[in-house]
């Protein structure tokens, strides 16, 4: 099909042409003397995007699922206890990983659509006077509802609780996307992909511990040797690592986190804010409704859009991806083929979303959905006019000291009537 295909789902996302080129390299000795100069600069670097100055990044050739084994691995036991709210598929894997583990899953099963549900893991760690809770397990966001949890509410119930469980955040569809503060909101492991707000190729599974869970590493259990932080550590410290890393996504993580400072972390989140209320506008003018039932669990990153009944929403993906070349996002387990996903994470504009939200429409009404072509990408295209930045004054060039005069064609000033008629003759 000719053209660039249309990639919306929420991951992984689209790769700027600038992490491409700096993939696209030879490979090299990642024991040579050089190679410190990357891996430690990476690892210096990725603690401002966890924005954590006493946390420890690692960086493993996994992915999301990786991140998670490697937390749990390395601070817990068979037989421990975590808790941990259910509320999307990626919520329901991670608990089912923990279970795989030996670990004993207290499991908060919420309505898809809401977030975690702060209360109740209040009363829970209240009651829990023994200190038997070992960790939390929270997803930020929500990646199979479009819904983000209130990460810092979450933390003053524990606080309120004044219970000693360490705090798991699953941040792989928010960080570098939504605004993520691992020191502020006390959060002792935090773990992200390489595929989404990074804007890389899936292959890093990125997770940053705080002291107290390496600490916790001490007491902990569970076999681990590909994702064990100990043996990572040592070698980390001298700028290398235990094993073969991924040498182009090494590189396209240089690059990434170049763009990420060039426009500044908080103005990221703004832009993915800004594109975000653009889907939402396109999706009221439709008259269809999001998976996440209220506003304060809107995600930045991702739209889940609920179909009408009597409709399939994988017809909608179907046609738009055989027919536009688009790619949306598929409901999952509970909500497969009542909803679709638009991705608006990474890499990406205002143009590039009102395309998709066109093809979007094209698609819903090819399949019968009753929507006014037009009437998303217009609503969109108000919002993203009336919210973008004021233009800069135009520069004007001075005219230069030893400029000479243009002549002038016959018949009058350049540009005249007479002057393109004389032209003509």
């Amino acid at each position: 099909m000719a053209g660039r295909n249309f990639l919306f789902v929420p991951g992984p996302t689209n790769v700027p042409d600038r992490i491409l080129r700096a993939m696209d390299r030879a490979m090299e000795d990642h024991r040579s003397s050089a190679f410190p100069a990357l891996a430690s600069g990476l690892l210096r670097d990725l603690k401002s995007v966890f924005k954590t100055t006493a946390g420890q990044p690692f960086i493993f050739p996994a992915t999301g699922t990786g991140g998670w084994e490697a937390a749990l691995v390395n601070t817990l036991s068979p037989g421990d206890r975590v808790l941990a709210p259910r509320y999307g598929q990626f919520s329901h894997l991670w608990i089912d990983l923990a279970q795989r583990h030996g670990l004993r899953v207290d499991i908060i099963d919420v309505d898809w659509g809401e977030g975690a549900p702060v209360e109740r893991i209040e009363e829970i760690l209240t009651a829990d006077t023994q200190h038997e809770v070992k960790g939390v397990l929270i997803v930020h966001n929500e990646t199979a509802t479009g819904v983000t949890s209130d990460l810092a509410a979450v933390r003053r119930a524990m606080d309120a609780a004044r219970h000693p469980a360490l705090l798991y955040v699953d941040g792989v569809s928010s960080i570098g996307a939504i605004d993520f503060r691992m020191d502020e909101w006390k959060v002792d492991l935090a773990i992200t992909g390489s595929q989404k707000g990074l804007m890389l190729p899936p292959g890093l599974g990125l997770v940053c511990a705080s002291p107290r869970a390496l600490a916790a590493g001490n007491q902990a259990k569970c076999p681990r040797v590909f994702f064990d932080f100990g043996d990572m550590s040592k070698a980390n410290a001298t700028g290398y690592f235990p094993y073969t890393p991924s040498l182009p996504l090494l590189h396209g993580l240089r690059e990434s986190l170049a763009m990420l400072f060039e426009e500044g972390l908080d103005n990221v989140f703004a832009r993915h804010r800004r594109l975000a209320d653009g889907v939402r506008a396109a999706v009221r003018a439709w008259g269809l409704k999001l998976c996440a039932r209220a506003p304060k669990w809107h995600s930045d990153t991702v739209s889940a859009i609920l179909v009408p009944d009597g409709f399939n929403a994988a017809d909608v993906i179907d046609v738009a991806f055989r027919r536009y070349n688009l790619a949306l996002g598929a409901g999952l387990a509970r909500v497969a083929g009542k909803l679709f996903r638009i991705g608006h994470l990474g890499d990406l504009n205002e143009l590039m979303l009102l395309g998709a939200i066109a093809g979007t429409e094209m698609a819903m009404r090819d399949v019968g959905i009753k929507v006014t072509l037009g009437a998303g990408v217009a609503a969109a295209a108000e919002h993203y006019r009336g919210s973008a930045a004021p233009l800069p004054p135009r520069a004007v060039a001075a005219p230069s000291a030893d400029a000479q005069p243009q002549p002038q064609p016959p018949g009058g000033k350049p540009g005249s009537l007479a002057s393109r008629a004389a032209v003509r003759a």
